[in-house]
């Protein structure tokens, strides 16, 4: 037994070292592949590159590069050299800096099949520096028209031709011919906007607000629009919770069932007191109540105001989008309702609108400049709604220019790094930089400055045809009055701003239009608790 034991060993351990050679050929084999197939893959990758067929990401983001691929073009040039030529700053050129080109060639037109459709209203009087970056950051994440209520700075020429040109935005001037259709709003014979009527300042552009959402209403049902929202042009709608940072895919998520989806409102907190460009500047937001736990809210309220009357500087009841129906109406420049029901509403948990507060220096005297009030306790309280906007409002009609910036330092701009941190780890501040980064690229894509020239180049061109029109004997006075009468009036059909409501009875009543509110003050919390 023993003999035949020894003798079947050396033929066991023959196989065994036969089947360990061949498993290291096979292993040998595969770690060869293994090493060609990564080095056959970027031999190839550097051919298509030197053939022209793929971009070297590295190259392409490197900061050494002033510009990306696909942005040198002998347009870009000329506007960049035109830019350079310039030592004066201005906010709607490009900059020679990186910058993404996403939007370049970008129409920012809607086709009419893309739902839902959104529509805002504004009543405003701000320049081209303020309104260019508005519409197209919001045209970006959705919105397709606009309707713009305009007065002073915003109706000069050089600002009217360029919004005009821009597809989906219509002017609407205030004018006699205005004032005269709106006189005869139902709203005056209504109780809900009563209290406001006939004051000066905020309350009077209160009304005036209304009474433009009441015919933007009109307006945007005949464009054929789903929603629309009223917001001022230092706000701006951030729809966070969405996959694609997208308005139109938030909106159609919401339920059918719901009239109208209320939007908590962020306050900006600057950092620094010679802020130019609030859009392309501000990152730091303090979040509204509605957004954060009530424990944290009151327990950090007091720090969070920094010795302000509120803890927000102006208002923090938000702003609404309502559903496009019938017998809809306004409630305030803040919210919607309806004549025959009281809607349903929703309240947004992540997305806001952002409203950039006294975000310049210069935004303390350009208030003041627009209302005629005495700076007294007394009289502020007639003009302005808010307590903070009193308290600005007096110490910019009487202190002298240092105690104002003096003043705007203490009370606005946020130089305490230690205390924005902590609040921001308490989740009371937040950094957002989608809108920054959205308007930062618009800009340095040069579209901001595309409508300006487009718009210049289509002024040129009707010059010329006037001109040569007259010079044809055509009647330029025909001409020009039509061309003034549906400038003045926007083109607005009177007929068609007829609201078709039922009558009401006497006894019927509305809810009273609700007013810019502060947010809850620490001594709520106090007689609750």
């Amino acid at each position: 037994m023993a003999g035949l034991h020894s003798s079947t060993r050396p033929s066991s351990s023959s196989s065994f070292s036969s089947f360990s050679s061949s498993s290291q050929a096979f292993a040998s084999r595969i770690l060869l592949l293994l090493t060609i197939l990564p080095f056959t893959l970027a031999c190839f990758a550097f051919v298509l590159q030197w053939r022209g067929g793929l971009n070297d990401p590295v190259t392409r983001w490197s900061p050494d590069q002033l510009q990306f691929p696909g942005m040198e073009t002998s347009e870009s040039v000329s506007r960049n050299s035109h830019s350079s030529g310039s030592n004066c700053a201005d906010p709607l050129r490009p900059r020679n800096s990186p910058s993404f080109p996403y939007y370049r060639d970008w129409k920012f037109d809607y086709g009419s099949d893309l739902r839902p459709k959104i529509c805002i209203t504004t009543s405003t009087s701000a320049g081209l520096e303020q309104v260019l970056p508005w519409i197209f950051y919001h045209k970006v994440i959705g919105v397709s028209n606009f309707l713009l209520f305009v007065e002073g700075k915003a109706t000069s020429p050089n600002v009217t031709k360029v919004l005009e040109s821009i597809p989906g935005v219509k002017v609407i001037y205030r004018t006699k011919e205005l004032e005269e259709q709106q006189a005869k709003s139902r709203i005056w014979n209504e109780t809900w906007l009563a209290s406001f009527f006939y004051k000066p300042c905020n309350y009077e552009l209160f009304v005036k607000q209304s009474l433009n959402m009441e015919m933007a209403i009109v307006m945007a049902r005949e464009a054929g629009m789903d929603w629309i929202f009223h917001l001022d042009t230092d706000e701006l709608i951030h729809p966070a919770g969405t996959r694609e940072y997208s308005l139109r895919q938030l909106l159609s998520d919401v339920p059918g069932n719901v009239d109208m989806v209320i939007f908590p409102n962020y306050e900006s907190s600057v950092e620094r007191d010679d802020i130019k460009e609030p859009f392309s500047e501000v990152s730091m937001f303090k979040k509204n109540y509605d957004h954060l736990p009530k424990d944290v809210y009151f327990g950090n309220y007091r720090e969070a105001t920094r010795g302000n009357p509120n803890y927000f500087l102006t208002y923090g009841n938000g702003k609404s989008a309502a559903r496009i129906q019938d017998h809809l109406r306004p409630n305030g420049a803040h919210r919607w309702h309806n004549y025959m029901k009281t809607p349903h509403e929703i309240k947004l948990e992540e997305a806001a609108v952002l409203h950039y507060t006294y975000p310049k220096f210069s935004d303390l005297t350009s208030r003041r400049d627009r209302c005629g009030c005495k700076p007294t306790k007394d009289d502020v309280k007639r003009c302005f709604m808010l307590e903070f906007d009193r308290s600005a409002f007096i110490i910019a009609s009487t202190a002298t220019d240092d105690e104002m910036l003096r003043w705007y330092r203490e009370h606005i701009v946020w130089t305490d790094k230690e205390l924005n941190m902590k609040l921001t780890r308490k989740g009371i501040l937040t950094r957002i930089y989608a809108p920054l980064a959205i308007i930062q690229g618009l800009r340095e894509s040069g579209v901001f400055e595309s409508v300006i020239e487009s718009a210049e180049r289509a002024s040129l061109s009707k010059d010329k045809f006037l001109s040569s029109a007259e010079s044809s004997n055509l009647t330029r006075t025909s001409t020009s009055t039509n061309s003034f009468n549906s400038r003045k009036i926007g083109k607005i059909d009177v007929q068609a701003t007829v609201r078709r409501v039922l009558e009401f009875t006497d006894n019927f009543t509305h809810p009273l239009a609700i007013p810019p509110l502060s947010p809850p003050a620490f001594e709520d919390f106090q007689v609750v608790a």
